[in-house]
């Protein structure tokens, strides 16, 4: 992944994160969003600092942090434009986003539905648009989109993201068909049971809906997954950071989970 320019979004922590600063150690120039400005430029400086403690100094150059909320239209505009500004280019998008709120069927009203459709897919198109024409350009891209394992499995309080995220999967399907021949990738990972901020939100709101504790809450999660714990968030990176690269270039149009087992289905 030498000099390849990556966008990496909800890359503050968790998943996006860990991800990003594999990336970096790949030697990829990375760019990093988050809406929460704060802690993106945290995170940044600490994988910089530990990139460059192992003795890499350029990561002070290969690595920025640029602010912005992927449910909007202009703060991803911004990203695209100020990494083309930055590096002239880009070869891979990570797309990653917060996942919409828990709930069931008679609790979600239209403003809900549409705010997590915008949040989870939206963002997903917009970013595609704006990348799609400079990979298409160069010969070469890589796209890879963080779903859930509620793709292949529905999650029974997570009705949203159930329904919503099929249709990233149905969108990544349909363009790396038609892509393929500029030399342009595209993939999903699945996650199951990974343990982020993300994980510990659902588990407070499962505890609350079926009055258990919020350890019983966490329990929940893990006793059908065969390897019976939680997935890391470097275990997703590894992942993703082989999607992302060269040697790749002929998975596409794949959703691969990630899941210790969790999803049981042979196909």
């Amino acid at each position: 992944m030498k000099d390849k320019v990556a966008i990496v979004c909800g890359a503050s922590r968790g998943m996006g994160k860990a991800i990003a600063k594999k990336f970096a150690e790949r030697g990829a120039k990375v760019v990093m969003m988050s809406r929460n400005e704060e802690r993106l430029l945290e995170a940044m400086r600490e994988i910089t600092a530990s990139l460059v403690e192992k003795g890499d100094k350029s990561a002070t150059k290969r690595i920025i942090g640029i602010p912005g909320d992927v449910k909007k239209k202009e703060d991803i505009e911004r990203v695209v434009n100020e990494t083309l500004q930055e590096f002239g280019t880009v070869h891979i998008l990570l797309n990653n986003a917060g996942g919409p709120p828990a709930g069931y069927f008679e609790e979600i009203d239209d403003d809900t539905w549409m705010e997590a459709f915008n949040l989870t897919f939206m963002s997903v198109v917009r970013f595609i648009r704006l990348v799609a024409p400079v990979m298409k350009k160069q010969g070469y891209g890589r796209i890879i989109n963080i779903t859930s394992m509620s793709v292949k499995q529905p999650i029974d309080n997570l009705l949203l993201s159930n329904s919503i995220r099929l249709a990233v999967v149905g969108l990544a399907k349909t363009l790396a068909l038609q892509w393929a021949k500029y030399g342009i990738t595209i993939n999903n990972i699945a996650p199951g049971p990974i343990y982020t901020e993300r994980i510990k939100e659902l588990s407070w709101a499962q505890a609350s809906a079926k009055g258990i504790t919020y350890e019983e809450a966490l329990e929940e999660w893990i006793k059908e997954v065969p390897a019976g714990r939680f997935g890391e968030p470097e275990e997703v990176a590894e992942l993703a950071a082989f999607l992302a690269s060269e040697k790749a270039g002929f998975i596409t149009g794949t959703t691969i989970q990630i899941d210790g087992g969790a999803i049981k289905f042979v196909l």
